[in-house]
Order: structure tokens, then C-alpha cells, then sequence
């Protein structure tokens, strides 16, 4: 295990390691070397797994949470609503783009073999058998176990005359006042519908001239109206109606002398996909706000219907869509499931919900009143929701409000909203300082959100700039300049998640708070790069992309090989949440046949097979889905005995290394290091509740404790270990936390013999 190899290997007779970070020259030597070893190896399609249908089988993880009946009910609606919405986006983004590589008729081939077209067959097969899951699961398990919990969700049928009488009320004066009913015939072409809308298909009959004809007509569910109505109770019972139900029910009121023959929920989702020519476009937030309306009315993707819907009626909408049958999706339950999180909502009994866990300030921090001091002193290591977040706020708080504070730089990629950050930034404004925020306008579906911020900020005084064109800013860092006698010492925040207060309760993040100089020389030519014009010159310690990330990482998996030949210590450990890119999974191979013991921690997609023969026998791949969502990205590299570790916000992803500004951040403060090597990683890699491994033929399959072993749940033990009163290993002494090594003698995860 990695702390047991730690503890027995490190120390002054360690072996050197071949280079201590190698520059291109010494990278490509280092490939050559490896490849010579490991010529013989040849990559097929039988070597990568399709990246459309890996993340696929990360949204069935999820929905394994929703029917692991281990979890408190609450938390299950939300797996489940969560299913839904990543479904949603999967199906606007990367099917939207398929089904252009088809229109296209472009004949490439993905890495593992499959054309466009192959790839959109695979994805319909299998998401028909998720949403049939997924469904079975609503309507077999959490339908009856809610209702079974005095939560339930009612037809109208169902309702006393009591209720009758308030559904009525509450429709004719809340609801029937917006809705519009749209006829489809010649006067009245088919509506255009939004984008992920609810909306009801109708058919009526009418006699006219003695001839009885038939007509439909669409109604859209109102957006801004709740998709379930809660009922008044004072008994403690939570009962709700659908709101599509009950609109339903009243349709004759819409449609005064027809006769209703039937109506059927459908929902269409379109491709969100955002096209800007930035080369061409002047302004290009005025861009982004203008393709946002596109977004709404983009083409059709996916038309879920309800189940009982009559092929003469879902056949014409398809049509008019121009959709085919593979793009049907019959539904056995409520569409758009994602507002079904209203139900988790509101006072209910707290056995349904995870025990509230509260993050408290990093134990480094205790009470230090002086944040600038404590930063001085050492770094700071922030892990994220198990620190708390306020940290990180106080931080910008702190610059705004300081005297001694000159300017402020700062990265904005999703801030959710959060008053604070736009609020600190905008006080530092109006003490003086120089405050610059660089906004990425194209954050998926934050655009709206960021526009508003953009131009607040802008309004405030804040230098708004939109980073380097053809780039997406997904770097994370804030820079603060202060004036300390007659020196100037730079601050910063460098971390792998964004500056969303929200989500970092929600997110597994890290985060490091640190006034080393030449971090702050790089982080100055870093946001000199975003905002002026210039060439990009390498920095000394930051590694940037899309410039030099690929080939750096590239050049530290070739010498772990390099070392493993030569029978040096050598392994590579990561955690992230992507794994797409060919060349790195590649080098991943040569390294593992060349005897590295290689451990990947990957939530989402991950294209690499493990377990091949020959091959990939040294690799394990475990994804770990729990009640936090795992975000944080760590690049650990054994080094010959001399670790070099890394903190990122960027994944191992062609859009990651060639198409968006990202950093990796060395982590070369020893007792930090000592931290994620031995506490986060070494944790994550003991996970035997929660973590999944990837097996070679591509399935998913759950860890189980070894005989006579504990469980270990590595979220539950890290929300643990933030406690300082609870956590013998975790102390707080003088203001410095200590971080002994954890030793994990039963690991199965042990480095194997080296090849000689």
C-alpha cells in the first residue's frame, strides 16, 4: 500500500531519480527509451473503451446509489433525480454532436473502432436499458417506500372532495390564467417548443358541418410553476399532484365544445451546443448572449413521451421533429424527473436525509485571526467539502478589506450566484485596488449566470477580461498583491474546483493557500498571459495548457517506465475524473509493461482497459460515487523514491490538454505532500464501500471488504478525519497540523516486484 511503501522505502539511501522534471529534450529521450523497451506493442481498437458509452456506465453508478437501499431515502430521490439531469445534458451535448458527425457524413473512426453512427447505436441500446431501470426503479422502490413515509404523490382520482375543492381553486386562479393552448393545423403551425419543456400533446374531436374531425394541440406546462403542487396538510403528511395531472384533468375547460380523446406528457430535448466564431466576433460577450437564445430552439435530439401515448399520435411528432424512431424514448413515469428534487425539500424526517455534516475551518487554520500570517508561516492545504470553504472567502474578504492590499486577479469559471465572491471583489473596487476577473463566459450552461456577473462587475469597476481566444479559462486561481514594509509579497489561492461556495459543499475539491515567490512569479505571468498580449513562456514551477500539460505529463509517465526498467522504484497514482486522451493512455500502457505499478482513481470516463495480458495487468482503474460528488484532480509520480505531486483542475482529456487553459499545481511543501499521499490517496484507494473497479471487459463492478477486513468509506472517513477533537492522526499543535503517515498492511494495492 502507498503509505506502508513510504514509511519502508523513503529515506537517505533512497536512490536518485533519473531527472527531477524533465524538459522536452529529456522527455522525448525518456519516450524513445521506453519505446525501444516496449516496441512490440501495437494498439488496437480492443485496447480503448468507447468514451460515449463510459460515461454512460458512470450515470448506471449513480443510479445503483438511487436503488442501494443502504442510503436514507432522500439521498435515493436523488440519485435518481440526478440521473435525469445528467442524462439531459449527455443527450444536448455529445448525442447532439453525433448525430452532426452523421449528418456530416464524417467517417471517422473513434479510438476503439466505432463510426458515429455505430457509437449512436451503441448509446440507444444502452441508455433504453437505463431509463427502463431507472423507472422501474421510481415506480417499484421509491414511489411506495415515500408513500410509506407519509410523502406520497396522488392522482386526482385519488383526492377527498376537501382536496378536490382546493386542486380546483389553486388551478383556475394559479395556473389556467398562464397557459396558452396551441391548435397544429394549417392556421396554426406545430409551436416551437423549448428546450427540455414539459408540454402535453392533445387530441380532440369536433363536429363541424355535420362531419365529426379530429385535431391536436399542444399545451406547454408552465416553466415557472412548481412541477408538483404540494396539498395543505396540518398533519404532518406531505401529499403532492403532479402539476401535468392536474392540468389534464381540466384540458376540456382549454378546449370548450370538443370532445378530449386522450392527451400524453412529451418532452424534447435539443442541442445546446454553443457556436461562436471568436476569430469573427467583435464582442464576444454580446456573442455568447446572443447564441443563448439559439440554445432554446437548437434541433431535436431525443422526444420522451409517455408509454401509453398511440403510435398515430407520437409517429406525426416525430415526424415534425425530424426525429426517427431511435430517437424515442417511452416513458413509464414523470418526465423531466430532475423537479422531482422539490421533494427532497422542506421539513422531513431527519432519518431521511444523510446526517447534516457541517465543514469546519482547516485545522492548520484554527483561530488564527491573522490569515495573511498563517499563510506566511506555511502553506495551506484546503480539502474540500471536509474543509471549509468560508476559508477561501474570508481569503478574498480579507484582500478586499486589507489596507496593505494593491491589487486582486482572479480566475471566475462557475461562481454560482454566491454574493460573497462578487461582493469582495467589488468592495476591493471601491478601496482602491486594482481588480481584474477573468470570466469564461462559455462555462456550460453558467452562461447566462456569467454574462450577469460579467457585467456587474464591469459596472463596479472591475478590469473584466475574457481570457485568449479559442480557449475556455478553466484554470483556477486568485492572485493578491500586498505592500509589506518596503517589499511586495504576492498571495494565492490555487485550486482544482471553482469559486462557487455552493458547490463546494456539494464537491470533493483541494485547494492550497500559499505566498511562495516563485509561485507568485508564475501566477503573475500567468494572468499576464490571460490579459495582455504576449508570447507564452514556460513558467518555473506552474504547468500550463494547452501549451506544455501534455507533453510534461507525457515526459513523467515515459521516466516512471524509464525507472521501472532500470529497476527503480516507480508508480503513477491519479485521481481524476476523465480519461480520454489516446497518447496518454498509451504512454499508461508502456509504463505499466514496463513493470510500473500504475493506480487510477477515475469517477467518469475513463477509455483505458485494464487488466489486459501483457498489457495492462499492472493497471487498476476504481471509481468511487458517493454522497459528494469526487471533483478534485491529483497527478502523483513515485519518482524514484523522490515523489512529485500535483494538484489540477485539469482532467486527462483532449478538450483538457489542447483546448482550455488549465494548471497543475506542485505540491512541494512536505507536510501538504505527506497529507494527500497518505491521508486523501491513501484513503481513496482503501475505499471498499463506495468504489467501483473497471474490469477488461469494460463493467463496472463493486469492491468488497477482503475476509475479515473493515469497510471503509472513504468520504464518511475523511468527514472524520476534519473533526480535530476526533482525529488522533489529524492535530493541530502550535497552529501546524501534522499528518503522520497511515499505514494499510491489508491493502491489496502493494507496489509489485520490479522488472530487472
Amino acid at each position: 500500500m502507498i503509505g506502508e511503501d513510504f514509511v519502508t522505502r523513503r529515506g537517505p539511501s533512497a536512490p536518485p531519480a533519473l531527472c527531477n522534471f524533465p524538459n522536452h529534450r529529456r522527455a522525448a529521450t525518456l519516450v524513445a527509451v521506453v519505446e525501444s523497451k516496449t516496441k512490440t506493442i501495437t494498439f488496437g481498437p480492443a485496447h480503448f473503451i468507447n468514451r460515449e458509452l463510459s460515461w454512460i456506465e458512470f450515470n448506471h453508478r449513480v443510479l445503483e446509489e438511487a436503488l442501494d437501499p443502504q442510503h436514507p431515502l432522500l439521498e435515493r430521490v436523488k440519485f435518481f433525480c440526478i440521473v435525469g439531469s445528467n442524462l439531459d445534458e449527455f443527450f444536448e451535448v455529445r448525442v447532439a454532436g453525433l448525430k452532426q458527425q452523421v449528418e456530416g457524413e464524417l467517417a471517422e473512426r473513434t479510438m476503439d473502432g466505432l463510426t458515429a453512427t455505430e457509437t449512436l447505436r451503441a448509446i440507444v441500446k444502452r441508455v433504453r436499458r437505463m431509463v427502463e431501470q431507472q423507472y422501474a426503479c421510481w415506480r417499484e422502490e421509491l414511489v411506495p417506500t415515500l408513500a410509506a413515509n407519509g410523502i406520497r404523490l396522488l392522482e386526482i382520482a385519488e383526492l377527498d372532495e376537501a382536496d378536490r375543492t382546493w386542486v380546483e381553486d389553486y388551478y383556475h386562479t394559479q395556473v389556467r390564467p398562464v397557459l396558452t393552448p396551441l391548435a397544429i393545423d394549417p392556421a396554426h403551425p406545430f409551436p416551437q417548443l423549448l428546450n427540455k419543456s414539459l408540454n402535453l400533446i392533445v387530441r380532440l374531436e369536433m363536429a363541424r358541418n355535420r362531419e365529426v374531425l379530429k385535431h391536436s394541440a399542444v399545451v406547454q406546462i408552465p416553466r415557472n410553476l412548481p412541477r408538483i403542487v404540494k396539498l395543505p396538510r396540518t398533519d404532518g403528511r406531505q401529499d403532492y399532484v403532479y402539476l401535468d395531472r392536474m392540468i389534464g384533468h381540466y384540458l376540456a375547460d382549454l378546449f370548450p365544445g370538443t370532445k378530449l380523446l386522450g392527451y400524453w406528457p412529451f418532452r424534447v430535448t435539443r442541442n445546446s451546443e454553443l457556436y461562436i466564431d471568436e476569430e469573427e466576433t467583435a464582442n464576444l460577450l454580446k456573442a455568447v448572449e446572443n447564441e443563448l437564445h439559439n440554445r432554446r430552439k437548437g434541433d431535436a435530439v431525443r422526444l420522451e413521451i409517455d408509454h401509453q401515448c398511440p403510435p398515430g399520435v407520437r409517429e406525426p411528432l416525430l415526424k415534425t421533429l425530424r426525429l426517427t424512431a431511435e430517437d424515442l424514448y417511452l416513458i413509464e413515469g414523470p418526465l423531466n424527473p430532475t423537479r422531482l428534487m422539490a421533494l427532497t425539500e422542506g421539513d422531513h424526517s431527519p432519518e431521511l436525509r444523510d446526517l447534516p455534516f457541517v465543514a469546519p475551518v482547516a485545522a492548520c487554520l484554527g483561530q488564527r485571526p491573522d490569515l495573511f500570517a498563517a499563510i506566511r508561516e506555511r502553506d495551506i492545504l484546503l480539502h474540500h467539502p471536509y474543509d471549509s470553504f468560508n476559508s477561501v472567502v474570508e481569503f478574498l474578504e480579507l484582500a478586499a478589506s486589507d489596507p496593505d492590499v494593491l491589487a486582486i486577479k482572479q480566475t471566475l469559471y462557475r461562481t454560482g450566484g454566491d454574493r460573497r465572491i462578487i461582493g469582495a471583489l467589488e468592495n476591493a473596487v471601491r478601496n482602491g485596488k486594482q481588480v481584474t476577473a477573468v470570466v469564461e463566459l462559455r462555462a456550460r450552461f453558467d452562461e447566462a449566470n456569467n454574462i450577469l456577473w460579467a457585467r456587474q462587475l464591469e459596472e463596479a469597476g472591475v478590469h473584466v477580461v475574457y481570457g485568449l481566444v479559442g480557449y475556455k479559462i478553466h484554470a483556477k486561481s486568485c492572485l493578491v498583491v500586498r505592500r509589506e514594509g518596503h517589499h511586495i509579497r504576492r498571495y494565492m489561492h490555487l485550486a482544482t474546483g471553482n469559486y462557487n461556495p455552493t458547490t463546494a459543499r456539494q464537491y470533493t475539491d483541494l485547494g492550497i493557500l500559499t505566498c511562495r515567490p516563485e509561485l507568485g512569479e508564475d501566477v503573475t505571468n500567468f494572468f499576464n498571459l490571460l490579459t495582455g498580449i504576449c508570447q507564452y513562456q514556460s513558467l518555473r514551477r506552474l504547468v500550463v495548457a494547452p501549451f506544455e500539460l501534455h507533453v510534461r505529463l507525457l515526459g513523467l509517465i515515459e521516466r516512471e517506465a524509464a525507472n521501472a526498467l532500470v529497476g527503480l522504484p516507480a508508480r503513477i497514482i491519479l485521481k481524476i475524473n476523465s480519461l480520454a486522451d489516446r497518447q496518454v493512455i498509451e504512454a499508461l500502457y508502456r509504463a505499466a509493461a514496463a513493470g510500473v505499478k500504475v493506480d487510477l482513481i477515475v469517477r467518469g470516463i475513463c477509455c483505458l482497459r485494464p487488466g489486459l495480458k501483457g498489457l495492462s495487468e499492472n493497471i487498476t482503474v476504481r471509481s468511487i460515487v458517493d454522497r459528494f460528488l469526487e471533483h478534485s484532480r491529483i497527478y502523483y509520480f513515485e519518482n524514484a523514491c523522490q515523489p512529485q505531486l500535483f494538484i489540477s483542475s485539469a482532467d486527462w482529456m483532449p478538450r483538457n490538454f489542447f483546448r482550455r487553459i488549465e494548471l497543475a499545481i506542485p505540491v512541494e511543501d512536505g507536510v501538504l505532500r505527506e497529507r494527500l499521499i497518505s491521508e486523501v490517496l491513501a484513503i481513496s484507494l482503501a475505499d471498499n464501500c463506495k468504489a467501483r473497479f473497471l474490469h477488461a471487459d469494460g463493467l463496472y463492478r463493486r469492491v468488497a471488504p477482503v475476509p475479515g477486513g473493515e469497510p471503509s468509506r472513504s468520504q464518511f472517513q475523511f468527514m472524520a478525519l476534519a473533526q480535530p477533537e476526533k482525529n488522533p492522526r489529524r492535530k493541530a499543535v502550535d497552529g501546524k497540523a501534522k499528518y503522520p503517515r497511515v499505514r494499510l498492511a491489508s491493502s491489496p494495492f502493494a507496489s509489485p516486484k520490479r522488472k530487472h
